[in-house]
């Protein structure tokens, strides 16, 4: 988990006076996770964040069952998503189930007229393309491509992006996500086997503090419904915050991939996990080092779990005809692996280029409308000669 860091201006007490040098209080607000039991952060607010001054009517946003029960293995053309100016309207779900959504978006715009709190679920945010400032209330996060952006839910936030060409990969958790358990010691501090470090993660910012007053719009998230809230002050005014619950990101960039005398299993390459699914990062590597390794992975069924691969960058060493922002999805019940001639052209080979960010989910996936508009529809013969 991120460690415990201070921006700006805090009382030397949680919970007593903290006075404005022009008079009054500032507003404190604990933002809490599992009920007060985990993860907390304390913000300091130049004003109370509760003054709402008008809801508008709900939008339901419910993912649009295409294929409710899968067991074929199938293949989404990512980048044949299109753009479109606005955050929210370019966030197209392709896959979910009762525990995560996962999301293709190519926003053009920046968020300059609305703000956006997902009040139900964490959020995972691959950047493919793309780069700029992902803004908060805990302060301003530069991003880049290849960054993996975890904003725990109730975060109020605003992407600024650079240009417009901008490739989003979203995974929405209704669990939280955490590092793997065998990468942190019993404080939550990194330890030496895992791939990446404190120093990789990378915080937020500048703590810039907005004192404004007018109608600042938060789009709000919630059980699949978009809640329009209009807000007295701007929701950026805090002063000062600590704790440990605030977003950060990890570029694949940064980590550090583990290699073996044979072919090693996907859990090396895992960044995050929640008790219904993980993640992971391939990047480039030196292959495996036995003097008769298939480099190239074995056939292998999931048994228990729906296997997504979205491909970043490379040429992906078991897959033929691979494309950037090419979705895979290889159900729980059908083997799978390397492609015809995957194998044989991997023998012998020293190191491979490829990046792709990989989520394996307990529980089936369904398709979505807008999965199959995308969806290359002979996939599953894919494995023929």
């Amino acid at each position: 988990m991120p460690h415990y860091i201070v921006k700006g201006k805090i009382p030397n007490k949680r919970h007593i006076v903290f006075e404005k040098p022009e008079g009054g209080l500032y507003a404190e607000e604990v933002v809490s996770s599992e009920g007060f039991s985990d993860l907390y952060s304390i913000v300091y607010h130049l004003n109370p964040p509760t003054r709402v001054i008008k809801i508008d009517e709900p939008v339901d946003v419910t993912p649009q069952t295409a294929v409710e029960k899968n067991l074929q293995n199938r293949s989404l053309k990512g980048f044949k998503v299109k753009p479109e100016n606005d955050y929210l309207t370019s966030r197209k779900t392709v896959l979910f189930n009762d525990d995560i959504q996962l999301i293709l978006a190519a926003p053009k715009k920046s968020m300059t007229d609305y703000f956006f709190k997902n009040a139900h679920a964490d959020e995972m945010i691959f950047v493919h393309k793309g780069s700029g400032v992902f803004k908060s209330v805990y302060g301003n996060l530069p991003f880049a491509k290849g960054d993996h952006i975890v904003i725990p839910r109730g975060t109020v936030y605003q992407f600024d992006f650079n240009d417009e060409d901008n490739r989003l990969f979203i995974v929405e958790s209704y669990a939280p996500l955490r590092f793997p358990k065998r990468y942190v010691n019993s404080e939550g501090q990194l330890l030496e086997h895992a791939p990446f470090y404190q120093r990789d993660i990378k915080v937020p910012q500048a703590l810039i503090t907005h004192e404004e007053q007018g109608d600042f719009l938060i789009k709000i998230k919630s059980q699949n419904t978009i809640y329009g809230y209009h807000y007295e002050y701007h929701p950026f005014d805090a002063v000062g915050w600590d704790g440990y619950h605030y977003p950060y990101a990890l570029s694949i960039y940064d980590f550090e991939p583990l290699t073996g005398r044979i072919h090693q299993p996907p859990p090396v390459h895992q960044t995050f996990e929640t008790p219904h699914f993980v993640t992971c990062a391939f990047v480039p590597r030196l292959y495996d080092y036995h003097p008769k390794a298939i480099p190239a992975p074995y056939h292998h069924s999931n048994i228990d779990s729906d296997e997504v691969l979205y491909y970043v960058d490379g040429d992906f060493m078991s897959r033929n005809n691979i494309e950037k922002g090419q979705i895979t999805l290889h159900p729980m019940g059908l083997p799978h692996g390397p492609h015809p001639g995957a194998i044989q052209r991997s023998i012998g080979k020293k190191d491979t280029k490829e990046y792709a960010v990989m989520v394996d989910t307990f529980k089936p996936l369904k398709l979505t409308k807008e999965a199959l508009q995308i969806e290359d529809p002979d996939y599953y013969k894919s494995w023929l000669d």
